[in-house]
């Protein structure tokens, strides 16, 4: 799979996917508070369309506006553009500046998914939900609507720096979503936040493992430092 480079870090795009999908939000979270980045967890109210959504990979920051314009040429070249720029990896990250209209569709998610995108995270809304869940997309959104971007909402721009509650997001951050929410991981430290979750894992286990030989909860936490 394609690489995302930034001076000075890069790394393989698939594996790290691959092992960031197996490593829960709550963990990679923990980790970000005790690296210091305590904001990096997305509004509780954008959740996966379904339980079983999950998603990790390449930030592609959009951002967009409402309008009252009905220009093809300014609502939906944008779109197609920032459609036709994903690359295999990316997570399309949305904060749409709008509580109105649909940001996604099936289209969309087609386009996406063909090109390799690995999901959306919209800070708004989405619809044509049946072929979307149909198509195993995985989708994060704050509500559904059937009202269509026409005359409604626009796209500004992509593949810069947004905002989402607490959470500023850069092209080439590291995005994972689950049953438990979203989260943003800056690009720099994606490697030592992924390598140190998987060791919050393994801990995890091992406090499991005791607990349920009848070590007390405790000391569990005193021998793993875990809980």
């Amino acid at each position: 799979m394609t690489n995302h480079e930034k001076p000075g870090v890069n790394f393989d795009v698939g594996d790290v996917c691959a092992r960031f999908s197996v490593v829960y939000t709550g963990a990679i979270s923990d980790v970000l508070d005790e690296m210091g980045f305590r904001h990096q967890v997305l509004p509780w109210e954008i959740q996966g369309l379904t339980l079983e959504h999950r998603l990790a990979g390449v930030a592609m920051p959009v951002e967009g506006q409402p309008t009252e314009s009905r220009d093809p040429e300014e609502i939906f070249v944008p779109v197609l553009k920032m459609l036709g720029d994903l690359k295999p990896g990316d997570v399309m990250i949305c904060q749409p500046h709008d509580s109105v209209s649909a940001h996604f569709g099936e289209l969309s998610a087609e386009s996406a998914k063909y090109r390799g995108a690995r999901g959306a995270v919209i800070d708004g809304g989405a619809r044509d939900i049946d072929y979307i869940l149909n198509l195993g997309f995985p989708m994060f959104c704050r509500y559904r609507t059937p009202r269509d971007i026409v005359g409604r909402w626009k796209l500004v721009s992509y593949g810069q720096p947004i905002q989402i509650g607490q959470v500023t997001v850069d092209r080439g951050d590291f995005v994972v979503g689950d049953k438990d929410g979203v989260l943003v991981i800056p690009r720099d430290i994606t490697l030592e936040v992924l390598e140190r979750s998987e060791g919050v894992m393994g801990a995890e286990n091992l406090v499991r493992k005791a607990i349920l030989r009848g070590v007390h909860p405790l000391e569990a936490y005193r021998e793993y430092g875990r809980f």
